[in-house]
């Protein structure tokens, strides 16, 4: 497993590459001048021509790169013109947020999605099976920014259920001690209560929202694996035996059925950091999927390269580490 690690992680360098290239390029045609946007409309020319060659955009593109490669190699992720701080302190600051947000996203999917898939597998043509269909297409087809609108409408605008969509915690109440910057645990952590109880009010809407489109997809994908698993024949020897039906599909059918699925939610992961950027911005979320939104907006090129960039290897060893959970799912699996 040692050697097939190590393999997968120099296999990852090329796409690394690959990512910082285009970045790089895609960045550079992106519309809007970020001088122009930094001096704003009525600046004249000499000091835009200023702050173009404080930002180093006056230099060649060649030039450029390589002043940024020589920056990652280095830790430096780059300056964010629109904050004023270097990309990666705004990074510490906002990234705990993002993560805590798909992570929440990412169990919500787990813990309402294969439970679903499995009930519809085993009553499959059932009115529920009917019913997790319609849910899967629902969420698989509706939008993040119209389904997070329509919440908030709904739980905070009408019912009055949901705390208002702005940031993480009541803006009355002191954030938990920092530990590990996720507030959910560092409030289970310190023992406050109240900050806990805020922070999961804050949390419900947007991770729901987040996890929808990942919902439907595990369901169906779960759905899937379990109905070609129970149709084997070691399901049937089972049966046969006379083990109870929780042991026929919790033993010898989920365990075989869970592979795809994994497969699926580790693709997903790149999924839901996208869609991070939507929902922290209808939510007000103080992530870095508002921050690159911002980032956006003002043409600053640094933060867009450096979210794509930590998406990309999040992504990556996140798959790296599903396939080294399949050796553990299936003892058949050997990493050569």
């Amino acid at each position: 497993m040692f050697a097939y690690t190590l393999r997968r992680l120099l296999q990852m360098i090329p796409a690394l590459i690959g990512i910082v290239v285009i970045t790089f390029i895609l960045s550079r045609v992106l519309p809007g001048d970020p001088a122009i946007v930094m001096a704003g409309e009525q600046a004249t020319d000499d000091v835009i021509a200023k702050i173009r060659m404080d930002m180093g955009l006056d230099k060649p593109l060649f030039v450029q790169f390589f002043s940024y490669v020589g920056q990652l190699l280095q830790g430096n992720l780059g300056f964010a013109y629109h904050t004023g701080h270097p990309v990666l302190s705004d990074f510490a600051t906002r990234f705990p947020a993002t993560i805590e947000l798909t992570l929440a996203s990412v169990i919500i999917a787990i813990c309402v999605a294969i439970p679903v898939g499995i009930i519809a597998a085993t009553r499959k043509e059932s009115f529920i099976d009917h019913i997790s269909r319609v849910f899967s297409l629902i969420g698989a087809c509706v939008p993040i920014f119209w389904l997070g609108l329509l919440f908030i409408y709904i739980f905070y605008s009408i019912l009055g259920w949901a705390p208002a969509p702005m940031g993480r915690i009541s803006g009355d109440l002191n954030p938990p001690t920092h530990i590990t910057g996720l507030y959910v645990v560092d409030s289970l952590m310190t023992g406050d209560m109240v900050a806990l109880k805020s922070s999961l009010a804050h949390l419900l809407l947007p991770a729901i929202c987040l996890s929808t489109g990942t919902m439907a997809i595990v369901a169906r994908m779960t759905r899937s694996s379990m109905l070609e698993v129970i149709g084997q024949d070691y399901v049937r020897t089972a049966r046969a035996k006379g083990l109870s039906e929780t042991a026929v599909v919790g033993k010898h059918s989920l365990i075989n059925a869970l592979i795809p699925t994994l497969t699926v939610l580790g693709l997903q992961f790149g999924g839901l950091l996208g869609g991070a950027v939507i929902t922290e911005t209808i939510f007000s979320w103080p992530g870095v999927g508002g921050y690159v939104t911002d980032s956006i907006l003002a043409a600053d090129y640094a933060p867009i390269q450096a979210f794509t960039l930590v998406s990309a290897i999040l992504f990556s060893f996140i798959n790296l580490a599903v396939d080294l959970v399949y050796g553990l799912i299936d003892p058949r699996i050997r990493y050569e």
